[in-house]
């Protein structure tokens, strides 16, 4: 039976994982089976460079973190180990930073995930890794508009010219 120092020990736990839930963007959770001190540290630094958190976790505390919320569904996935990644700000970094790994180390599986406090499935983790990053996506936004804009100068010039020939 534990004692009430471990107990409030593991009620710490799961308040903060809870409070880390709440607070993020995006969750993933993936299986590191057969992951070295190595990988975790290259993983733990480019996803730092992402604003985002790399931790393992107890299945039995994310299981009492999410009792009872809206993402209870994510318990089905809790078996084997797992590690958590907490994205506060951005969708897309830490699912690419995590798909690139796995892409390259078959043992490392990405397990699902939590979006906007809805779970999601490996899957739709894969499909936001495959996106185009933020940046790409802002640059493409603002050549479609800066592309607008450049025609309508063409066609207000041409439209003066026509105006002046008639003149």
């Amino acid at each position: 039976m534990p004692n009430a120092k471990t107990l409030a020990k593991k009620q710490s736990d799961v308040e903060v994982l809870k409070e880390k839930l709440s607070k993020s963007k995006l969750v993933i959770l993936t299986d590191y089976r057969g992951i070295n001190v190595g990988d975790v540290t290259s993983i733990r630094a480019e996803l730092r460079k992402e604003n985002c958190e790399y931790v393992v976790a107890k299945n039995s505390t994310l299981k009492f973190a999410v009792k009872d919320t809206e993402i209870a569904d994510l318990a089905q996935y809790l078996e084997g180990p797992t590690a958590v990644t907490f994205s506060y700000e951005d969708y897309v970094a830490p699912a690419k930073v995590l798909y690139n790994f796995a892409k390259d180390n078959d043992f490392y599986q990405i397990k699902a995930g939590i979006m906007d406090g809805k779970v999601i499935s490996a899957e739709e983790v894969l499909k936001l890794a495959k996106l185009p990053s933020r940046e790409t996506l802002l640059t493409q936004l603002a050549t479609v508009l800066l592309a607008n804009i450049r025609n309508l100068a063409v066609v207000l010039d041409q439209a003066r010219q026509k105006q002046e020939e008639n003149a």
